[in-house]
């Protein structure tokens, strides 16, 4: 169980841990199921930031870019790097192996950079309203359920019978986790979004599970897409689909709530 945490902790984030003893196929299949609960600190850790900053400033524009570039820093950016990978592989209308090829490239082309531009707009906006006409309760459950779902598709996403590039982190977790484990994580994880809210107040707790739904689906449509054009899931498709549904679970509570 240890090598478990260690692998989830070490692979999901920049937080120094010890490597674990040994890594087979098993132990990677636990750290991927673990990853909601990774997201769960996180983004306590981006909202105890966000919050401080609002406390001290009272700007909600500020405390939303502090918890965007807590995220980021706090997993090394390889969410949004995957994003922009995936949208050059995308943009460039390549076949599906050069256009892999394209995304393993460490430069960012024009594509990227626009995927990257309106993912953070959408979500320091999203998360400005938040902070603006929330108080600190709302906010926290919003931060921190977005931060456990968007997770938690990535769990989905690595489910027995997805099919995996022959490289890289995708061949170690895609299709390792069983389809019963894997939507049963979802399930959790929306239904305690939805509880989580519910401890605040009703609307708050139908705009969670209803982002909840949304990011599920829109993650697996963004899967279904990526997989179509690529032929394959790779290790930034996967960081892809963390920001796509993101960025949709925040943009639904403040269309909601």
């Amino acid at each position: 169980m240890l090598d478990t945490v260690r692998l989830a902790v070490g692979t999901l984030t920049v937080l120094p841990v010890k490597p674990p003893a040994t890594v087979d196929r098993s132990t990677w299949s636990r750290a991927i199921v673990m990853a909601p609960l990774v997201g769960l600190g996180l983004g306590a850790i981006a909202w105890v930031l966000g919050w401080a900053v609002h406390s001290a400033s009272g700007s909600s524009l500020l405390s939303a870019v502090v918890v965007v570039a807590a995220m980021a820093a706090l997993t090394r950016g390889l969410h949004l790097d995957g994003l922009a990978d995936v949208a050059d592989g995308l943009g460039s209308r390549r076949p599906a192996a050069e256009a892999r090829a394209i995304m393993r490239r460490s430069d960012i082309g024009p594509f990227g950079v626009l995927a990257l531009l309106l993912t953070v707009l959408v979500q320091v906006s999203a998360l400005s309203i938040v902070f603006s006409t929330a108080a600190s309760a709302p906010a926290a459950a919003t931060v921190i359920t977005s931060a456990a779902t968007s997770r938690a598709v990535v769990t989905a996403a690595c489910r027995r019978g997805m099919r995996s590039a022959p490289e890289g982190l995708a061949a170690q977790v895609v299709g390792a986790v069983p389809v019963a484990v894997a939507m049963a994580t979802v399930a959790i994880v929306v239904a305690c979004s939805t509880i989580a809210g519910a401890l605040v107040d009703a609307r708050l707790a139908v705009a969670l599970g209803a982002a909840g739904l949304f990011a599920c689906g829109a993650s697996e449509l963004w899967r279904r897409h990526c997989v179509r054009r690529l032929d394959a899931i790779t290790g930034d498709v996967l960081g892809s689909i963390e920001q796509v549904s993101w960025s949709v679970y925040l943009a639904t509570v403040v269309l909601v709530a």
